[in-house]
């Protein structure tokens, strides 16, 4: 089983900036447009995941964007039977704000046997669901209830357990769409305890939004559903260089 794109993002200058890639929502000609302008301004990964997976071609999908680029394509399921052997990894997601075994431990027991089989690179990454102010499709979908986010000990609780248990990242996430990302006081907070790779997502509509974000702590910020929607890759450009900006502050 190969293990470099892990080692990858360790080595990535920090902040990085990847784009999330909805196969439900963008065409496979739209998805090479939008990872080969990505590449093309400095986005540092590609992510290709969805909360449904109505797409029934996803080793396509990502066999044509891995033909037309070189930065880490990583599967970010929304659940752990839908991937492909043609990805570099996959984020391999335990939902530890859910109550909910089946997002817990149960889709991973599903799809462990297929991934070692296909030899996949695992990120085992804890993934914990924050109030948004409204309701997301991962929520919906995971029949999970976010964590409040004016509650900041119970999420860094959540994260020194994913450390502990020996998780290799923290995946805070808003949800797709969100109202209101991830507080930076959280993000703040959060990096203080934990070593780990830290990544944030949803509702990062704005470059500026982006900027506060990288400035709490985030090592990898999320973009994606911006992009869906605005096919503006002057736009991309400032957001990429905005994020990377924070490296030399």
């Amino acid at each position: 089983m190969k293990n470099n794109v892990y080692k990858q993002i360790l080595d990535m200058p920090k902040p990085a900036h990847f784009v999330l890639i909805d196969p439900d929502k963008s065409g496979i000609d739209e998805g090479i447009d939008l990872a080969v302008n990505a590449e093309k301004f400095g986005v540092d990964a590609i992510l290709i995941g969805s909360s449904i997976h109505l797409n029934d071609n996803l080793d396509d999908f990502i066999r044509e964007i891995k033909s037309k680029t070189t930065i880490p394509i990583i599967i970010f399921p929304g659940i752990l039977n839908v991937f492909s052997s043609s990805a570099d990894a996959i984020l391999f997601l335990s939902m530890i704000s859910s109550r909910n075994p089946q997002f817990l431990i149960g889709e991973q027991v599903r799809a462990a046997p297929i991934i070692k089989k296909y030899g996949l690179e695992t990120i085992s990454t804890a993934y914990l669901l924050i109030e948004s102010g409204k309701m997301t499709s991962v929520q919906y979908m995971s029949n999970s209830m976010p964590i409040p986010r004016n509650k900041p000990d119970i999420i860094i609780a959540h994260v020194l357990a994913a450390e502990l248990i020996g998780m290799k990242a923290v995946y805070l996430e808003a949800g797709s769409g969100a109202d209101h990302t991830v507080p930076t006081e959280v993000i703040s907070r959060v990096k203080e305890v934990t070593s780990l790779p830290l990544i944030v997502g949803g509702g990062i509509r704005t470059p500026e939004a982006a900027e506060s974000i990288a400035k709490a702590g985030a090592d990898i910020v999320v973009t994606g559903t911006i992009f869906e929607n605005n096919r503006d890759f002057n736009l991309l450009a400032e957001f990429c260089q905005t994020i990377h900006k924070q490296r030399n502050d």
